[in-house]
């Protein structure tokens, strides 16, 4: 029974062999082809060079793969000793990571090259896309001053108009210093609130202009075509777009607001009390100089506030780096992990077949160590076997006569020696007794 499992084995290991080289053949070819198609990617010079760089790297990668493989299953399944077996185990592990390192990540650029290229695109756009935004919050951010700026000049304004109307300040109606003073106050923040009004127009503008760069750029990443064309006309895109951050970070209002706040009660000028009676002149006095105190605390809330808008991180600069197919596979391996599967089996898939010849021939050994001598016995063996066995009968029928065995030896190999000499001898009397022919006449 065990027999002829044993033969069976062995049978099938013979059918496969032609297989096993046409697979190693042909895997070694594919991977060669995918790495062409890699390492293509990362030449650089004439297209005749690159052509014939590539063809050697990748007809080399091949043949490597396959000898190696060769080897491999020639020799693995073989070796029963268990520090031979973990030597070849430690080679073969060696020979796998160097695989890698030469064929494994090229046929992984060839596989998803574009797609990762296509990735690194589209993460670019979703930064630029941060980065604009925080650009465009940072030169609006003034914009939430103005309600406060407009509420405080309107205040001016008002209280100037009941001062002239109707003495609200003074208790004397006219346009007197008080009068010129609110409505001074009232046209510095109306002039602080034009600019940043227009300031806002501008903000609008720039932002405008980089929705348009971002949205041309991921017209970009999702295109048909080749990636290369496109990735150079996304590096344009980048470029028109980290100007139009750099004018929104420069158009933020925020330091004019600090300035103007500063210039409120810094640059106050009030004018002298015009008041003909000095009751009125002491009045007027005491006004300006509670309009004083009201614009030194509203250009200390300004100010702060605009300091606020100012610590405000700004922008970090930002710079696109093109990158090939192959570093692209490198760096975003985590999104691409199917196709490093698919480039690393086919190159290490003849391993599997190593282990199932390695298996198979280990069964035909424990096989064959159940079966009865008689039935491992090979033809070769067999006639050795008898070869003793006759030599052993000629040795005890030897003594049985009481002729000793090395004597008996001895005199025929004498009698062999004496047989060569007469056969000689025998040839030179022959030799000497033919008939001589003469010179010609």
């Amino acid at each position: 029974m065990a027999l002829g499992a044993s033969h069976r084995l062995q049978d099938g290991v013979l059918a496969v062999e032609t297989m096993t080289r046409f697979a190693l053949a042909v895997l070694a070819l594919a991977s060669g082809v995918y790495t062409y198609l890699g390492v293509r990617s990362l030449l650089d010079g004439s297209p005749t060079a690159v052509f014939f760089a590539a063809i050697i790297y990748s007809a080399s990668v091949s043949v490597a793969i396959y000898a190696f493989w060769s080897y491999m299953a020639r020799f693995y399944p073989h070796v029963t000793g268990a520090a031979a077996r973990g030597a070849l185990m430690g080679v073969m592990a060696l020979g796998c990571a160097m695989i890698i390192a030469m064929s494994s990540w090229l046929n992984a650029a060839a596989l998803a090259g574009s797609a990762a290229l296509e990735q690194h695109l589209a993460e670019t756009v979703q930064d630029y896309t941060a980065d604009l935004d925080q650009a465009h919050q940072n030169a609006l951010a003034a914009q939430s001053l103005l309600p406060d700026i407009q509420r405080t000049s309107e205040r001016f304004s008002r209280l100037a108009e009941d001062e002239r109307q109707n003495g609200a300040l003074t208790g004397t109606t006219g346009a007197g210093s008080v009068v010129q003073l609110l409505t001074q106050m009232s046209a510095q923040l109306d002039e602080l609130e034009t600019g940043i009004t227009a300031s806002r127009e501008r903000v609008t503008t720039l932002f405008d202009q980089g929705r348009a760069h971002l949205a041309t750029m991921r017209t970009l990443v999702s295109a048909p075509g080749a990636i290369a064309p496109r990735s150079d006309e996304f590096s344009a895109e980048v470029v028109a777009l980290s100007g139009v951050i750099t004018s929104l970070e420069q158009t933020s209002i925020a330091p004019s607001v600090k300035r103007a706040a500063d210039d409120l009660s810094l640059g106050f000028i009030a004018p002298v009390a015009d008041g003909r009676a000095a009751d009125l002149a002491e009045r007027q006095d005491q006004v300006m100089q509670t309009i004083r105190t009201s614009v030194s605390a509203q250009s200390q809330v300004l100010s702060q506030a605009a300091d606020e808008i100012l610590a405000r991180e700004p922008v970090a600069e930002r710079r696109f780096v093109p990158l090939s197919s192959a570093e692209a596979v490198l760096r975003y391996a985590a999104d691409f992990i199917p196709a490093w599967a698919g480039a690393i089996s086919i190159d290490l898939l003849p391993a599997v077949l190593v282990f199932i010849l390695t298996v198979v021939h280990g069964a035909i050994r424990r096989q064959e160590e159940q079966m009865p001598f008689a039935q491992r016995i090979t033809a070769a063996e067999l006639l050795e076997a008898l070869e003793v066995q006759r030599a052993l009968e000629v040795q005890r029928a030897l003594n049985r006569q009481g002729i000793d065995v090395e004597q008996a030896l001895h005199s025929a190999e004498a009698e062999d020696e004496r047989g060569r000499i007469d056969s000689n001898i025998t040839s030179l009397d022959m030799a000497a007794k033919a008939p001589r022919k003469g010179p010609p006449a």
